[in-house]
Parts: C-alpha cells; sequence; structure tokens
C-alpha cells in the first residue's frame, strides 16, 4: 500500500513543531541557569527531607573509591546545595517540553498512519521514536526527582539528536522492505527504542556527572570554579550518579529482551537465531558493556566516576552500532534507509 503523502508531510510538520518547543525549552532552562533566584540553604535543607532521594548519600551509594567524603562528612559542595525549585523559568521550560512533547507524540503517530505501520522501520524514524521515548522517560524523572536543573542538558542533547533527524537523516515515507515486514518488528524493534531511548538519558546524566564530580573536587581543594554558577544549581554529584545507574536499571532488562527478540525473529527470517551480523555483535557488545557496570557497580562497589566511564563506553557501543554499522558497514540489518 503507498504512502499516504498528505499525513507524512502532517507528520513532519508536527515533528517542527516538536522540535521548536524544544529549543525553547533548552532556553527556558538555560534561562533559570543565567537569571532563576537560588533558594536559601535553609529552605533547600527542609526540601532535602521531604525529598530524600535527592540528597547526597554519600560512600555507601553515590561515590565510589577515591570520590568519597571524610567520615561524619558531607560531600563536597552538597551540604549548601539548594533543593531545585520550579521557578518561573522552570515552569516555562515544563510547558514547552509538555507541548512539544505532544507534538513530538502526533508526529510519530501520524507518520506510522502515513506509512501503514509501525514508525521505526528506518533511521529516520528510529532517531524520532527514540527522542520521544527520551523525552517521556526524562519528564517523569524530572517531575518524580524534582530534577529540574538536567533539564538543560538532557533537552539540548535531544534538539541536537532530533535536528539532525529532521535534516540530515531524514528519509521520505515509503513501504519497508521484505526482511522488516514481520510482526516481530512491533516486538524487537519497540523494545530496543525504549531502551536506546532510555540509555541516552543515562549518558547524559553520565556526563552531567562527570562535570559535576570534578567541580566538587576543585571547590573541595580550593581550586578554580569557573562553571561554579552552573553546578551549584545542579544536584549532587552523587545525586546524579544515583539516577544514572537507576537509569539504567530501567533499560538494561529492555535491552535483554529486544536481543532476545530479535534472535527469534532471526530464525524465523533467515534460518538462524545467531550469525554474528555486525549489528548483532555490536548489540551484544553493548549488552556485556552495560552487564559489566551493573556487576561491577553492585559486586565491586564500583560507583561515582569508574562506572560513569563504563556506562559511556556502554552508550558509545551502541552510538558505533546505530550509526557507525547501519551506515558504513553492509550487513543483514542494512536498513537505516539511506544512500
Amino acid at each position: 500500500m503507498p504512502a499516504n503523502l498528505g499525513l507524512a508531510h502532517l507528520s513532519n510538520a508536527f515533528l517542527i513543531v516538536a522540535l521548536l518547543c524544544y529549543s525553547l525549552a533548552v532556553l527556558a532552562f538555560a534561562g533559570d541557569f543565567a537569571f532563576g533566584r537560588r533558594r536559601s540553604t535553609a529552605a533547600g535543607r527542609q526540601a532535602r527531607a521531604r525529598v530524600p532521594e535527592l540528597v547526597g548519600v554519600g560512600a555507601a551509594d553515590g561515590s565510589g573509591p577515591g570520590d568519597a567524603a571524610p567520615a561524619g562528612q558531607a560531600p563536597a559542595g552538597s551540604a549548601s546545595r539548594p533543593e531545585p525549585a520550579a521557578g518561573r523559568w522552570v515552569r516555562a521550560a515544563l510547558a514547552a517540553t509538555t507541548v512539544g512533547l505532544a507534538a513530538h507524540a502526533l508526529g510519530v503517530i501520524t507518520r506510522g498512519l502515513a506509512v501503514h505501520r509501525i514508525p521505526w522501520g528506518d533511521m529516520y524514524e528510529f532517531v524520532t521514536a527514540l527522542t520521544c521515548v527520551a523525552v517521556i522517560f526524562f519528564l517523569g524523572l524530572m517531575i518524580r526527582y524534582k530534577a529540574y536543573y538536567l533539564g538543560l542538558f538532557v533537552m539540548g542533547a535531544v534538539v541536537i539528536a532530533l535536528g539532525l533527524a529532521q535534516t540530515v537523516i531524514y528519509t521520505a515515507a515509503g513501504p519497508l522492505v521484505p526482511a522488516l515486514q514481520s510482526y516481530w518488528l512491533s516486538i524487537h524493534v519497540t523494545a530496543m527504542t525504549v531502551a536506546t531511548g532510555t540509555y541516552f538519558v543515562a549518558a547524559v546524566l553520565g556526563v552531567v556527572y562527570l562535570f559535576a564530580a570534578r567541580h566538587a573536587r576543585l571547590a573541595a581543594a580550593g581550586g578554580p570554579a569557573a562553571s561554579a554558577r552552573i553546578m551549584r544549581r545542579l544536584p549532587a554529584p552523587e545525586v546524579l550518579d544515583r539516577l544514572t545507574y537507576r537509569t539504567v536499571m530501567f533499560a538494561f532488562p529492555i535491552w535483554t529482551f529486544g536481543i532476545i527478540a530479535g534472535a527469534i525473529w532471526a530464525d524465523q527470517a533467515w534460518g538462524r537465531y545467531w550469525g554474528w551480523d555486525p549489528t548483532e555483535t555490536w548489540a551484544f557488545i553493548t549488552w556485556v558493556v552495560y552487564a559489566c557496570f551493573l556487576h561491577a557497580r553492585v559486586t565491586a562497589g564500583w560507583r561515582g566516576r569508574r562506572a560513569a566511564y563504563i556506562q559511556l563506553v556502554g552508550f558509545g557501543c551502541l552510538l558505533f552500532n546505530l550509526l557507525g554499522v547501519s551506515l558504513f558497514i553492509t550487513g543483514l540489518h542494512s536498513y537505516a534507509g539511506l544512500s
């Protein structure tokens, strides 16, 4: 069945609206960093008492060897760090993010209606879907943990990814290649899309953690802190570490299920469960790295910087699989839709 070009154009319009709204949200989050009023220490302590998930958890949960504070002393920079408050800049950013998410979801849905299938059959559709998942997950994270000041970084990354999808990797609406015309597309690729969108958020949190931890070490040593105004508006490094861990914990079982579903689909399509195709291989390598992250954290107590580096290596493997393998290495999974 040919694609409905009217709905395809409507999908593009919705996604452009979403990109504009997300860009406004980034500007509002940046405005909060620049012009937002910092809460008092007393108010911050009261808020931390109300929301225990956002306090610095010390070496027992949020830091590793070399990152722990002395016994009986709060981690550097956390004692006076106020709990983030939803001021007018943050409320404007959340409103823009919510409107953008509605337009984003409508763009994904109308794209599916235009092509008469699940709308993640090529690279363009996959990226638009995973960024939608990333925004949904992070919006829930912001509301649940009041992590408003992370919005600048996560939404900034979403704007870049969605902007690239709308320009560099845009693919016109069209039918799937025969190998993808299976109900397993709704199972396998959906799982990988949800997991990738969640790993995307975890990677941004990991990068922000590394900068926040470095700032905390410099501040504790009395060194220069050119980014002090920005860093003191963020949660403590221990909180970022904890949020990153929880995010990966959410994504890892979904990624595992996606690999298993892909193996079952491969048996039906190609007559074998596993053939060491480049995409299969790098999906497995990504799984191994994230498994090492969780294992090292749980059994060896690796937290803080070392855990963040492992997690970012895992996301690097995922990106190489998504972009490098899909675009430049020929294999059975060469369905990116780009020439």
